[in-house]
Parts: structure tokens; sequence; C-alpha cells
């Protein structure tokens, strides 16, 4: 379908290919994104995805995007976003590739892991966390999370401040994933199997016949229940391979509760749910009006009629098995067909040419960055430049770059002396340029060519293009982010990943008396050895040198 440069279009997953954005209610939309995993501090790779979510959520909510509504009608923006990010701190096993998961719990090998840092002395200072309790590690890392979130602007981490109910955790809604799993037993969705203290609840895969569609995948070829969870002999007691597991009873693992309040449940042990199931329960308790409890009070399977979101993301590994199987289950319980209006996938992340790897030296969380002296601006432009369905390589010279194009817009913005306003689609030229890219499949590399290209244009920025800056940065969600700061000492002046340190400034005094002899040789040998160290110089005013990363 061709663009349409006057409402927003997006690629779907669903219907793999790129259609108008049409939201049930243009002036407020309902978005689901699927949130971080808990038992690690998340990588940029994890970032990249969410980041693509809050790129799209921020445009949803300018005055720069227009959407269609069901009526056909153009529909201008500003309008309100409802977005909503889980947190994933139950029913996640080590694989991922499996429908039902398999390997061990994540939050017990995190347990092993902080373990293993305690004992050696490395966890941060005055982190009080007992390894063996699921509920601090989840604690833990999510406070982290929410902190690296703020740090690169994801809106969603901001609000949950104040509504927590926005990033809901998994631990917290298993009693509503557990009604869920009850009313598909009872319409016929879901099946109890097993023998005692090992029995499950499955999904029944063939009760949805479009299951598969999202991931192109067909129930001949998709091959169900690999991994260790899933023994041979519960995968013989399925009665279809690809059928998922809801629920598993399971006195043994580390996190249980009692099972769901169902007949076909009655007896059983402690156990707990499955991976996919929470985001049914949780998407829907939030974003559906009257949530969870208006469905579960309907007779039958929730609803007498499609319930549905606007927006559901994730990366591109969540297509399958997670968000075919949410789908399906959601749509079992609600009767529909979609779950989500537009089904919005970012692609992997590569850095350096290369597959994110530990042993490679191309691993990366937000921290390390911050703690090189990266500062979240430019982190952020590094992740959101690249359009979200192309493979984008995060490299150090990229990072570079950004950094140089964060200062060239603040420069912009500073023209205004601190210009707030914000200005509407026909009020500057740049801004419908923007505009026209980001309408196409959220082109934000084109929407980048487009602000360089006026830049380019505009050596003396005038109050107006401040304004206009603010509104592009509105999408951005680049220019009010914290800022490192540098440290003076008596010789150096330490950018933000640089500590001052007696060897180094050692160095830069004897380098400053071999330029006073004129013994350059000398002084060109400090600096490579500065540079050998990763460190880069240069001579500033007052006599100092500034000391940042090379």
């Amino acid at each position: 379908m061709p663009a349409m440069a006057d409402r927003l279009t997006l690629y779907n997953t669903l219907t793999k290919r790129a259609e108008a954005f049409v939201p049930a209610d243009p002036e407020r939309v309902t978005f689901y994104t699927c949130g971080p995993t808990v038992y690690d501090d998340a990588h940029i790779g994890n970032f990249r995805s969410f980041l693509a979510a809050d790129l799209l959520r921020r445009f949803l909510e300018s005055p720069l995007c227009r959407v269609e509504g069901p009526d056909g009608a153009v529909h201008d923006g500003p309008r309100t976003v409802v977005h909503v990010m889980n947190i994933t701190d139950v029913g996640h096993m080590t694989d991922d590739a499996a429908a039902d998961g398999g390997g061990e719990d994540k939050m017990a090998v995190a347990g092993e892991r902080l373990l293993e840092a305690k004992k050696a002395g490395t966890i941060p200072e005055g982190v009080e966390i007992d390894p063996r309790d699921p509920h601090q590690i989840a604690d833990y890392f999510a406070t982290r999370f929410v902190e690296d979130g703020k740090a690169l602007g994801l809106k969603v981490c901001a609000e949950a401040e104040k509504d927590a109910s926005l990033m809901p955790r998994a631990s917290d809604h298993v009693g509503d994933m557990k009604a869920v799993i009850a009313a598909l037993l009872d319409n016929g969705s879901a099946y109890a199997a097993g023998e005692p203290g090992s029995r499950a609840v499955y999904f029944r895969v063939e009760s949805f016949a479009p299951y598969g569609t999202l991931s192109g995948n067909t129930l001949e070829k998709i091959r169900g229940g690999a991994g260790g969870r899933v023994t041979d002999a519960a995968q013989s007691e399925k009665r279809h391979p690809a059928d998922f597991l809801l629920w598993k009873e399971d006195e043994s693992h580390l996190m249980k509760w009692p099972a769901p309040d169902h007949p076909a449940c009655e007896g059983w042990g402690m156990g707990y749910p499955g991976w996919h199931i929470e985001c049914t329960a949780m998407s829907l308790g939030r974003l559906i009006p009257g949530g969870l409890r208006r469905l579960l009070g309907q007779k039958g399977s929730g609803s007498s009629m499609p319930v549905e979101i606007d927006l559901h993301s994730g990366g591109e590994d969540n297509i399958f098995p997670h968000h075919e199987c949410e789908r399906a289950q959601s749509c079992a319980f609600t009767g529909g067909e979609r779950f989500a209006r537009h089904w919005f996938h970012a692609r992997f992340l590569r850095v350096e040419g290369q597959k994110m790897s530990k042993s490679a030296g191309t691993f990366f969380t937000a921290r390390d960055l911050f703690a090189q002296g990266h500062e979240p601006a430019a982190v952020r432009l590094e992740l959101i430049k690249t359009h979200y369905r192309s493979n984008a390589d995060f490299s150090a010279e990229g990072l570079k770059a950004s950094a140089k194009t964060v200062e060239r817009f603040r420069k912009v913005l500073d023209a205004g002396g601190g210009e707030t306003a914000t200005l509407g689609i026909g009020d500057h030229p740049v801004l419908e340029a923007v505009a026209s890219a980001m309408h196409d499949d959220l082109n934000i590399a084109g929407a980048l060519g487009e602000i360089n290209k006026w830049l380019n244009a505009t050596p003396d920025p005038t109050p107006r293009d401040a304004a206009a800056m603010r509104t592009l940065d509105g999408v951005l969600g680049l220019l009010d982010l914290k800022r490192g700061e540098a440290k003076s000492t008596a010789i150096g002046v330490f950018l933000p990943g640089v500590e001052p340190d007696e060897t180094i400034e050692a160095l830069l005094a004897e380098r400053a008396a071999a330029r006073k002899a004129k013994d350059f040789a000398r002084s060109d040998a400090i600096r490579d050895e500065l540079a050998g160290m990763g460190l880069s110089i240069k001579d500033v005013a007052g006599g100092k040198v500034e000391v940042g990363r090379a």
C-alpha cells in the first residue's frame, strides 16, 4: 500500500504489510509493550526495542501526528496514549525459543549469579539483597531497569512512578492469570493433563484457527514443547504438539501459587503460570474499560463481543512463540481474532557489525555506556536513528556522531533563549517535512535527514527555529535528558566517564613540563601513553587539559 503522507502508516506484523494505523478512538490510543524480564540488567539490544516503542508513542502524542479514525477521517494530534509495559518476574524460563519454555527459571539463574557476586564483593555498595529471595532479586533489577529507562527517556518509566499500574509485575497478577485460565478451561480452549505432582494446563491451539498467522508458521511446521521443562512424557500427553503451557503443577519451583480455581485443577499442589498468560491478563486488565472484572463478569469466555487494544509491540524475537501464543489465548478469551489492531516489532541490534557477545566484547548494558562517559541522549539517538524494521548497527563511531548531533540540536534550542513553546505541523517548514517522513512507517532516518538539511540551511537559528526544535524533540526525546558533568582539578578537566586519578594527573604534569622545555617528543610520547590507557586529551583555556574517553 503506498504511503499516505497526511496520516500514519505502520507495518503490521499480522497482515505483513504497511497500512494506515487506525485506533478505535483517535483521541486515546491503547498501547502494550512486552517489557523486561528482571533477572539481569537490560542490554542495549533490549533498549533498542523499548525505545522504538517509545519513539512511536511520542510521535502519536505529538501535534505532528495525524491518524485515521474508524470512520476514515483524518484526526490531528496531539492525543493521549495509554502505554503499559509489563515486568516479567515469574514464569520465564531460559529456553525462550520453545512455546512452553524450557531449562531453568530465569529468577533462579539470577539468584545463583547474585550469590557469586555477593561472595566476590561486586554487588554495588549499599545494596542489601538476599540472592535466595526471588522477590528481592526482581526488586533489585526492576529498580535498575526503571533507572536506566528514565535516563534514556522512556516515558512509561517516568509515568509509572505516579501510576504503578502502567508497569505491572507478573507476580502481582497471578490471580488474574488463573481467572483467565479458568475461563479458557470453561470454553474448551484449554485442558488439563498429566500425572499428580506434574500436571499442567495447556492451551489447545486447534481451538484457534488463525494460530500461526502472526509468525507465518503453520501447525504442521511448529514443533512445540522442546526444552528441559517439557519432558517427552509431558509432550505425549498433549493433544497437539504445539499446545502450550498455561499452568504447571510443581511444588519444587522457586515461585509458586495455588492452582487455578477450577474443577479440572481440583486437588492440585502448588505451581506457577506459563510465560505467555501474564500479558493477556495485564494488558486486558489495564487497557480495556472495566478490565478483567468486566470481561470475567460476562457469560462464557469473558465477552460477548471482540475486545482489542490498539497497539502491541516487542522485539522480533517476541513474534514466536510469545506473541503468537499470547494472541491465541487472548482471542480465545475475548472472542476476537486480532487481540491488537496493530502489531509492531523492532528488529535486532548488532554491535560493530557483530551479534552481541560478551566474549567478543560487543555486549553492553546501558549502564556500561553511561560509566564510559557516554551521555544518555547520545545513546538514545544511536539506538533510535535506524528504522525499526532494519537491523541496527551500534558502533563507537556512530555513538560519537550521535553525541555531535545532540550538541547541534542543543545549540538550536539555545538560540531561543530557553524557548519552551511547541508548534503545529503547518507552523514551520521542517515540521511538515519531518511529519511526512514519520507518517511513512515511522521513517526516523528520513526525519533526521530532513532536520539536518534544515540545520545546514540555517546558520543563524531564530527563536521560531528553537520552537520548531522543541516540537521535534517532543518526538525525539533527547534534549531534556540528564547531561554528564565534568570534574575539574588544578591541571585537568575530566569529562564524564573519566575520574581524576593520580597516575593520569602525574602524566599531565610531566607533559606540561615537557612542553615548557620544548621536549615535544616526550610530550607526544605521554599523549600516546594516555591513548594506550583509552584516554584522549585536548589543551583547553586556562592552561588545563581536557581528558576524555578515546
